[in-house]
């Protein structure tokens, strides 16, 4: 065996980092976290509330042979931990030296933000030391959660027979529950629009902003739209669109829920793939950056050469100007999400992807190259049209340079508007009004709510997926024609918590723990006194609330116990409703409820 060892979390990603060296480095895997917070102690938390949150952390079971297997093999070499590049993966290379007994003053760590050869190579370059404040933001996150989850859920389970609560997961579902509130109490409300028909083209009445015009009102408008309508005004100019910024983590989501009609987990899964290395003519090459981040930033290693890729495929006239930050460096782990490799183009590659993989490195490549190349411009016409003091315009657009539509495609068709000139006048074939209804907020989809949790600081670009799925899981919401709904249980929980723990539930706080928690990572924060004052404010709010919420009391039916005669009631469990009997604990009697 050689002298050095890495290792990664994934078996994928040590597969694709072994290619690289031949004999001369051994690349083992973790197989993600190794450990975690044990359920001993006070209040089953794994954390000494009394002596500093001094965590107790266990090896998480199964993992013990493969934990000694590491031993064995790192024994008398140097190892070099190259753990994902975020908080998440800091804290699994700080626990994977813990374990192989590894001195923390040594620079024992790795990180780069692409799998490939030189991105790696250049990472073993730089070797840092294990970064502490990364660990502790990692840590009190990790420890808050255990808190607020345990606490909460147990409180919820006892209460209402809610299945568990959580720091995020909960604010969250608050978000779907008053947006649900919201549609519940929408009142529509009716309202015209008035269009003027000419042959193929249509003129819309111009309706002040924020105003709603009645049907007296409409009916107004169309008798006296009488003919010739006269031509008052014609407007040209140039607009440009720009092309979207690369993806980070939210965005990649959204797209992915809405075009490409994956759920967030599957879109995180299929990045991580593409990540971790697919084998292209007998190399395994990673074919995109780390998929967990919040930057929309290209590094200049990808901007020079994407530039000069653009120029020569499309033209010079294609490159669009794009500013680097002077801080941009290899090690930044702080990257939008792109291709690792301009010239592996989608087509090139397709053979050696499936359906998923294809459609979504696709995406991250038009996107990405797409924000580097220039505007597409159009030539627009607006003409203003006027009978009897009622105005009404139509609108043109035509294409006169496609820029950056030329790869990321989002066409728009070209519309046409006859020659008119000013003083023309022109007979409608047909003005009409048409009845229309103000209609609710749309429900959350999985885009739309990840989308307001990036908007609102609640959570990180790793956690999205997660959260949505937790919610799911739980029965606390249900979901119709792709949109949450929240069940009655999911509105109750939502109540209970806040009701008793208004503070926790709020979107600023949560968004503030964020802040403070990326303080820590900064050394800004102290961790230990974060969790001291969480913990002296949240324990006595939850006191008072088992003091004084009473438990919700089962449903007496009109059903009687075989046993022993007593009524049957409606009970909870995780698996859902059952009747017990009323007796219990004295007689254990249920049974299921038909559906």
């Amino acid at each position: 065996m050689s002298d050095k060892v890495i290792i990664v979390e994934s078996p994928a990603k040590s597969k694709t980092i072994s290619s690289y060296f031949n004999d001369e480095v051994t690349v083992l895997s973790s197989v993600g976290h190794i450990r975690d917070l044990a359920t001993s102690g006070k209040g089953g938390l794994g954390v000494d509330v009394d002596n500093n949150f001094e965590p107790t952390y266990k090896i998480i079971t199964g993992k013990g042979k493969l934990i000694t297997d590491l031993k064995k093999k790192t024994k008398g070499k140097e190892v070099l931990i190259a753990t994902d590049p975020d908080r998440e993966g800091e804290a699994i290379a700080w626990h994977i030296a813990d374990e192989l007994g590894l001195d923390l003053n040594e620079h024992n760590r790795i990180v780069f933000k692409e799998i490939t050869k030189p991105a790696v190579m250049e990472a073993i370059n730089h070797k840092r030391q294990i970064d502490l404040g990364l660990v502790n933001s990692q840590e009190s996150r990790r420890i808050l959660d255990r808190i607020i989850g345990f606490k909460l859920s147990a409180f919820l389970r006892d209460k209402i027979k809610s299945r568990s609560a959580g720091r995020v997961q909960s604010v969250a579902l608050k978000l779907i529950v008053d947006l649900e509130r919201e549609i519940e109490k929408f009142v529509p409300e009716t309202y015209f629009t008035m269009h003027a028909h000419f042959n193929d083209h249509v003129a819309d009445y111009v309706i002040p902003k924020d105003t709603r015009i009645g049907l007296e009102e409409a009916t107004k408008i169309v008798e006296t739209s009488t003919n010739p309508f006269l031509v008052s005004d014609i407007t040209q100019k140039e607009t440009k669109r720009n092309a979207k910024p690369p993806y980070m983590t939210s965005t990649l989501l959204q797209d992915g829920v809405n075009s490409l009609y994956m759920s967030s987990s599957r879109v995180m899964s299929v990045a991580s793939e593409l990540y971790q290395g697919i084998e292209i003519n007998g190399q395994i090459i990673g074919l995109i950056t780390y998929m967990k981040t919040d930057s929309n930033r290209l590094s200049k290693e990808f901007v020079n050469p994407a530039k000069a890729f653009i120029e020569t495929n499309y033209g010079k006239e294609y490159v669009g100007f794009y500013k680097t930050n002077n801080k941009d460096s290899s090690q930044d782990a702080h990257e939008a999400i792109r291709p690792t490799d301009i010239h592996l183009t989608p087509e090139k590659i397709e053979q050696y992807l499936s359906k998923d993989q294809f459609k979504l490195y696709k995406r991250i490549y038009e996107r990405a190259v797409g924000s580097l190349m220039a505007p597409a411009v159009f030539n627009n016409t607006k003409i203003t049209l006027d009978s009897n003091g009622n105005i009404y315009t139509m609108d043109g657009s035509i294409q006169v340079f496609d820029g950056h539509l030329k790869v990321t495609g989002d066409k728009s068709k070209d519309k046409f508007l006859p020659e008119y000139k000013i003083g023309d006048k022109l007979n409608a074939d047909l003005v009409e009004k048409i009845e229309k209804q103000t209609q609710p907020p749309a429900r959350f989809n999985e885009a739309s709510l990840i989308k307001a949790l990036e908007a609102n600081g609640i959570g990180r670009p790793s956690t999205y997926a997660s959260i949505i799925k937790t919610i799911k899981a739980r029965d606390y919401v249900i979901v119709d024609e792709k949109r949450f709904i929240p069940t009655e249980q999911g509105k109750l929980t939502v109540d209970t918590l806040n009701q008793y723990f208004n503070k926790i539930m709020k979107i600023d706080y949560t968004s503030n723990m964020e802040s403070e928690l990326d303080l820590i990572a900064d050394g800004k924060v102290d961790h230990i006194q974060l969790l001291k004052d969480f913990y002296n404010k949240f324990m006595p709010i939850l006191e008072a609330a088992q003091q004084n919420m009473e438990k919700i009391k089962p449903v007496v039916t009109d059903k009687i116990c075989p046993l022993c005669g007593g009524n049957l009631v409606i009970r909870k469990s995780r698996y859902g409703e059952f009747y017990g009997c009323s007796n219990f604990p004295k007689c254990k009697h249920i049974e299921q409820m038909s559906e």
